[in-house]
């Protein structure tokens, strides 16, 4: 079912045959991107490249004889020396991974089943981007405050903490500005119907109107 289009050795492949190749590498890889645009935030540039990238791997994968060892190997480097500075989130670095499958396959004549599991791959995306299978709590948070040196943070804000959480736990506590203040990191799980603004309005006039920093876990920042 999943046999190759390709002859046992690529050094008689006629041409016919490698545009079939090429031109299922550019549409599955233009399927990969379409998907990625509709459930993620991207940049155009993104979008192109993985368009265009199955196809580049099916013509490397051409160019070394079908050699699998090899093919891995050079593509390992092409991708560390073009994305090893960029910060990917992990869907973009997952879509990334599958038009790099899809080249594969299809530099390889696997034209049906680069098919398959690209459909599986989009049919997955969709399912868990659209539902809310697999999505983390919504009332998690990082809470972080900044207090001045002399305050008793344990009283001050435990019954605060106790009001409008029904979990917290104090993660992390260092000294800033020459040890003149403190920096608190709790983990906070916020009650359902309280006002966040409430929340933080109560702890700052018990640090003094110092920065504090409520933010989810997926979005920390330093403060």
């Amino acid at each position: 079912m999943f046999n190759t289009i390709f002859d046992n050795t690529t050094a008689g492949l006629e041409i016919t045959t490698a545009l079939i190749a090429a031109g299922v590498a550019v549409l599955l890889g233009l399927a990969i991107a379409v998907t990625h645009a509709k459930t993620t935030q991207t940049t155009k540039g993104m979008l192109i490249t993985l368009a265009v990238l199955p196809v580049l791997v099916m013509a490397v994968m051409i160019m070394i004889n079908g050699n699998l060892g090899t093919s891995i190997a050079i593509l390992g480097a092409f991708s560390l020396i073009r994305f090893r500075s960029m910060e990917g989130r992990a869907k973009d670095l997952l879509a990334i991974f599958a038009a790099m499958m899809i080249g594969l396959a299809c530099g390889m004549g696997h034209i049906l089943f680069g098919a398959v599991i690209t459909a599986i791959y989009i049919v997955a995306i969709i399912l868990f981007s659209c539902t809310r299978l697999l999505e983390p709590d919504r009332h998690e948070r990082i809470l972080k405050i900044v207090v001045p040196e002399d305050l008793d943070y344990d009283e001050a804000f435990e019954s605060i903490l106790q009001k409008y959480t029904s979990r917290h736990r104090l993660v992390r506590m260092k000294t800033i500005n020459m040890g003149s203040l403190y920096k608190l990191t709790y983990e906070v799980k916020m009650r359902q119907g309280i006002k966040e603004k409430e929340f933080l309005d109560e702890i700052r006039v018990k640090n003094c109107n110092l920065k504090i920093l409520l933010s989810e876990p997926c979005c920390e920042e330093e403060i």
